[in-house]
């Protein structure tokens, strides 16, 4: 049954959400780089040979060559805090040694952003292992105090879940002081974004095992918007996660650029539009199936978000065979975000098997 939405959703918090989605796009709007200044035809000639490239390489037929899991990392974590709720803060870092495989990205990701070449992540732990749940940030965002307030870090602890920031590659702690807009990642260059995806993934498969072999029963991911993509790619490769949960989830990038008029008009931006699809292929967590079952799997949309618009959610629900929920708010705007919370509480208690033990 199709769920009324109230008036003053409808009215004034619908038009409101949107608003403030459009005003941050064009903050976001990218300048003009030496990709967006090429020919039609070149661009169509520089996506073929990307494709090409992935295409045939001989991991790109094996997700478990593509996407390497990694050598066990030492982490060193560090506690910052401890807050009145008895909930201890840590800080852990470890070495994220990326090697890309394409060669023209293989000296300048090292030599270009040795930031990126450490790994972040905050934890929210108490003196006995629970649950963990991972969580990812989305594009722009990533700064403690930040996520601090965006996630309900306070309700996850009190259903007994240890929760877990991490940084996604080229973002926070992990970008160069001196650089000046956006993060680099995701890029317009395809070979880019393939590489920062497969970066993504390897920190937080470290984050996985050190979770499990500090005792965590269960241990799930969930992400918003660009961390909702890394989430959802992450559902069709991992086997050891438990539940995942993409948020206002980033589903298709070339379907995110010709919404955003950045493919250009009409049937030629159609044409790239199609030729970006088989250039993002081997990371599209569309185009292979989820190690989930999909009551393993909850999608969260929101109805008037004009970033990544809900069509990105329902897409994706469909692919995993999962159930989607979606709030009245928008992409910044997470208006009617929290029974989800609660809803996605309830459901994981039932993804491990067991109720959770509240406050540790």
């Amino acid at each position: 049954m199709k769920k009324r939405i109230h008036p003053y959703h409808r009215w004034v918090v619908g038009p409101v959400s949107a608003g403030v989605d459009r005003a941050l796009m064009k903050i976001m709007a990218p300048r003009p780089g030496q990709a967006e200044r090429l020919s039609h035809q070149e661009k169509m000639e520089r996506v073929a040979r990307i494709t090409q490239f992935f295409r045939e390489h001989p991991h790109s037929g094996d997700p478990e060559r593509f996407f390497p899991r990694p050598p066990p990392e030492e982490l060193s974590p560090r506690r910052e805090q401890i807050l009145p709720s008895g909930v201890q803060v840590w800080d852990a870092s470890w070495k994220s040694d990326h090697q890309p495989l394409h060669p023209d990205l293989r000296d300048s990701w090292m030599d270009r952003h040795p930031a990126n070449r450490t790994a972040w992540a905050r934890l929210f732990l108490r003196d006995e292992p629970r649950p963990a749940l991972i969580i990812l940030h989305g594009y722009m965002a990533g700064q403690w105090g930040l996520e601090q307030r965006v996630w309900p870090l306070r309700y996850f602890d009190s259903i007994g879940l240890d929760a877990v920031l991490m940084q996604l590659p080229f973002h926070a702690r992990r970008g160069e002081p001196e650089r000046k807009g956006p993060p680099p990642f995701p890029n317009p260059d395809p070979r880019f974004t393939i590489e920062g995806f497969r970066q993504a993934v390897r920190d937080v498969r470290v984050l996985i095992r050190w979770m499990r072999e500090r005792g965590a029963p269960a241990v799930g991911v969930i992400g918003m918007s660009l961390g909702g993509y890394t989430t959802s790619l992450l559902a069709t490769l991992e086997d050891g996660i438990d539940f995942a949960a993409p948020i206002i989830p980033l589903a298709c990038i070339p379907d995110f650029l010709r919404t955003h008029n950045r493919l250009g008009p009409g049937a030629q931006g159609q044409e790239l539009h199609d030729a970006l699809q088989q250039a993002y292929r081997v990371i599209s967590p569309l185009h292979r199936p989820a190690r989930l079952p999909g009551d393993r799997l909850y999608v969260i949309g929101a109805r008037m978000d004009r970033i990544t618009p809900l069509r990105h959610a329902e897409r994706l629900a469909d692919h995993f065979n999962c159930e989607l929920a979606v709030f009245p708010g928008s992409h910044l705007f997470h208006a009617g975000i929290r029974s989800h919370y609660r809803e996605l509480g309830r459901r994981i208690q039932g993804w491990i098997g067991r109720p959770l033990n509240p406050r540790g």
